[in-house]
């Protein structure tokens, strides 16, 4: 850690994955002690998304200005919300809440990458310092914006060989060369939930459904030659790509959802097993929703023999709340936040826009 803090400090981490399980929400403290970082989830919980919410987010991609707009505020007028109940509830007061917000644009190449959730309408809600988009600047820098997290795993889960975590997307880090690097894997969650909405749920849960199917194996044979598996990082994915590479080819068995499950589940537990570290004697934290499909859990072992470590269950749930609490403490720090040696762009910067009351 290439700088010094002793201070303890109390912060809010907040995630919105693209799967759209719901608000995490942790309340975690940081003890900085001359290089090093002591920390806790204090609290934690995932609040369900209302019906309404749900749908909004969905439609914002594809909504006129005006609706976006109003999508942001009433989106980050619900976080606040939900904040400051949350904070009620623990009788607690953090320095700040980081808030990653819902992506609903993710084009990096183009030079923008967007984030709702009104950062302004959070901290007046909730009445505490509120950090916002921590992604922009890096695309600016002509980087990936993504992933964010590696920072977080250096500084709090550095004694693992790689991170991996199954959310809407999968993505892994770990040191190569006494570098941190980092990338998208695959979509995960995202695509899984998609197809078991079809069905009539939410999700299918410990990948039940999916094991019932049957692989499609010219399917899985399309989906294994996707460009974007064989290009090096910096790289990261986003909706945008799901849609215009997974979904035409999943769609024409639109007849035979369950095997398009089980054929989706074995693909990403290949692509992930082949992104995993080769050695048997590698540990490799596994984080995220993800970590709940049993099915994909056992057909990534199929595929790896690297050590899979599965921590405690707040771990497994809110690491990525975790680590954007840290964020929003080294931007209130002015200390860099994200590292280009990850995605890409031309310096290390500390990204966050800070609305304070």
């Amino acid at each position: 850690m290439p700088y010094k803090i002793n201070e303890k400090i109390q912060a809010i981490g907040i995630m919105s994955g693209t799967s759209l399980d719901g608000l995490d929400i942790a309340q975690c403290t940081f003890d900085f002690n001359d290089g090093q970082i002591f920390w806790e989830i204090d609290h934690a919980e995932t609040i369900k998304y209302p019906a309404e919410i749900t749908e909004m987010l969905i439609k914002a991609s594809h909504s006129d200005a005006l609706g976006y707009f109003r999508s942001h505020t009433v989106y980050g007028n619900w976080i606040g919300k939900a904040c400051r109940d949350f904070i009620e509830r623990n009788n607690s007061r953090p320095l700040l809440i980081a808030s990653h917000g819902h992506t609903i644009f993710h084009c990096p190449d183009e030079g923008f990458t967007t984030q709702i959730g009104s950062g302004a309408h959070i901290a007046a809600q909730s009445g505490i310092r509120t950090i916002v988009d921590f992604r922009s600047l890096d695309v600016a820098l002509g980087g990936q914006g993504a992933p964010l997290v590696p920072i977080g795993d250096r500084l709090l889960f550095g004694n693992y060989d790689a991170c991996l975590n199954i959310g809407g997307f999968s993505n892994i880090s770990l040191e190569i060369d006494h570098q941190r690097k980092a990338w998208d894997i695959c979509p995960a969650n995202f695509v899984l939930n998609h197809y078991a909405q079809k069905l009539g749920i939410d999700f299918d849960k410990s990948g039940q459904i999916a094991a019932s199917g049957k692989t499609i194996t010219p399917l899985l044979e399309k989906l294994t030659k996707l460009e974007y598996y064989n290009l090096l990082p910096p790289k990261s994915l986003g909706r945008e790509w799901v849609e215009e590479n997974i979904f035409p080819l999943c769609d024409k068995y639109s007849g035979e959802i369950t095997s398009v499950l089980n054929t989706l589940t074995i693909h990403i537990a290949e692509i992930i097993g082949r992104t995993l570290p080769d050695a048997s004697n590698a540990n490799v934290l596994f984080t995220g929703g993800g970590v709940h499909n049993d099915f994909l859990m056992s057909k990534i072992k199929d595929f790896s023999n690297c050590l899979i470590i599965i921590p405690d269950q707040k771990i497994i749930d809110y690491k990525e709340a975790l680590i954007f609490a840290l964020l929003g403490v080294l931007r209130y720090k002015g200390i860099p936040n994200c590292l280009s040696e990850v995605t890409g762009a031309r310096a290390n910067n500390c990204g966050g826009a800070i609305y304070e009351i």
